[in-house]
């Protein structure tokens, strides 16, 4: 970036916060703190988009301000720095570097583009739909610690080093971030943010909410969202696009590769051992309730420094290790944690519900379209599960408060609540680390949240109309 635009965009971060904490309603967001969250959200927005500075500084920003302006408890907006998923993510990047150390990234690489082929569209729906599975009874952010590393290996096997400039790569890293947010919409099970939503429905009925209920009514707009997502990545894309070479040349590829090593056995079975254990959690959570799955990763992560190879060297040394580590990774997934918990905690989320609900909102398309549009953009800068556990309430408090049944509306909030394209804020701060240009994001992130909040406004709202069971539980 040239000097001079690089100022440019270095002041209007800044002045995007001025103008907020300034210009902003007063009559609205009374308080400055809340003005101020805002403002902090509006100046990493840009500075992430933008780049005039590394993506990781960019996250420190919620501590900065705070500490100035004191929108909230220092504590709280610290805390994120450390968070359970920081650590998971600490942990399968040191996981990662023993696969390069090994080698054991060019056999994974090279079996995948065995498998699959190297057509490129190919690629983007097998991504899509794997992310997507699984992320439908697991924590996304596991699904998504895991699958990365495995898609980045393989693209830097072809010889896609440079993800931020190369569309390819971006395009099969965005997939992965999409499909695992979609995927946790599928069952109560998929994310934290879900569970909040049934245990607001159980309250508010009285019974228990059985999860086959939620599959069955999510299950057309599941299918929905799939054909929509598919379509949207894969309309610029070619019918003979490849990746590389042809499946037979990854095939003979694969039978010149050496032996299967000590070195690469141990890699890859710390890795399954850790992806098995932190997606099986539920087998064992009663007999060891402290073993998460950020601290299974952890653990192996601590395994793989210990072990030695044949010749009693050791195969992990932390002096080599901490420069292939992906800090910006943790850095950036941290200051969209953090910059949440300044919109919480300074009371603007709640400020922003309370507007919302000044609409005279009398159910059906138009209520459908605010809600949807209004929880995805929430989602969008604070955590999934935070605004689930903001807009839930609001969206019972506005819907009965106007003589309507809450439960359809809390099945079309939650679609907004589980989606989210635009900024590399909860999940999506996994694939940025890795080399995806946050510009990249926003820019087609806003497009295909315009078509999803219009469509699936639709959709809803027909299915409200048409679909009894739609509005029970």
């Amino acid at each position: 970036m040239k000097s001079r635009k690089r100022v440019i965009h270095l002041v209007i971060g800044p002045l995007l916060f001025a103008l907020c904490c300034a210009c902003l309603p007063h009559s609205v967001f009374t308080e400055f703190e809340t003005r101020a969250a805002v403002g902090t959200i509006i100046w990493m927005a840009y500075w992430w988009v933008t780049g005039p500075v590394d993506y990781a500084v960019t996250a420190f920003l919620p501590i900065a301000l705070n500490a100035i302006f004191q929108m909230t408890d220092m504590s709280s907006v610290i805390s994120n720095y450390a968070d359970e998923t920081i650590l998971l993510l600490l942990g399968a990047s040191i996981i990662s570097v023993m696969w390069e150390n090994t080698g054991l990234d060019k056999r994974i690489a090279v079996t995948f583009l065995r498998l699959i082929g190297s057509s490129l569209r190919t690629q983007l729906v097998f991504w899509f739909m794997l992310a997507a599975v699984l992320s439908a009874v697991l924590p996304n952010a596991v699904v998504c610690a895991t699958i990365t590393p495995i898609a980045v290996a393989m693209l830097k096997y072809i010889g896609m080093d440079d993800i931020k400039n190369n569309k390819t790569a971006s395009k099969i890293l965005l997939t992965i971030a999409y499909a695992t947010g979609l995927g946790g919409l599928a069952s109560p099970l998929g994310g934290a943010m879900n569970l909040v939503t049934v245990d607001y429905i159980q309250k508010l009925t009285d019974k228990e909410y059985m999860y086959s209920s939620w599959i069955v009514r999510f299950l057309p707009i599941m299918v929905i969202l799939c054909v929509i997502n598919i379509v949207f990545t894969l309309r610029d894309v070619d019918k003979n696009e490849m990746l590389g070479g042809s499946r037979e040349y990854f095939v003979a590829q694969y039978k010149e590769l050496s032996p299967f090593s000590y070195e690469e056995k141990t890699a890859l079975i710390l890795f399954v051992v850790a992806t098995v254990l932190a997606f099986t959690r539920q087998l064992y959570q009663s007999y060891l309730p402290g073993l998460k799955p950020a601290y299974v990763f952890i653990i192996c992560a601590i395994i793989s420094f210990i072990l030695t190879n044949k010749k009693d060297e050791r195969i992990m040394v932390w002096k080599s290790v901490q420069g292939k580590i992906i800090w910006e990774l943790m850095y950036i997934f941290a200051g969209g944690l953090a910059a949440g918990t300044l919109i919480n905690k300074s009371g603007a989320a709640e400020v922003i519900g309370d507007y919302i609900s000044r609409f005279d909102m009398k159910g059906g398309f138009v209520t459908i379209l605010v809600i949807l549009t209004a929880t995805l953009i929430m989602s969008d800068v604070t955590s999934n599960t935070a605004t689930a556990a903001v807009a839930m309430p609001l969206v019972i408090s506005i819907t009965q408060g106007s003589g309507l049944d809450p439960i359809p509306y809390i099945y079309v909030a939650s679609i907004g609540v589980n989606l989210s394209y635009m900024l590399p804020t909860s999940i999506r701060a996994i694939p940025v680390g890795y080399g995806l240009s946050p510009k990249y994001m926003f820019k087609e992130g806003w497009k295909i949240s315009l078509i999803i909040i219009a469509l699936m406004s639709i959709v809803c709202a027909l299915l409200l109309k048409y679909w009894p069971a739609f509005s029970t539980v």
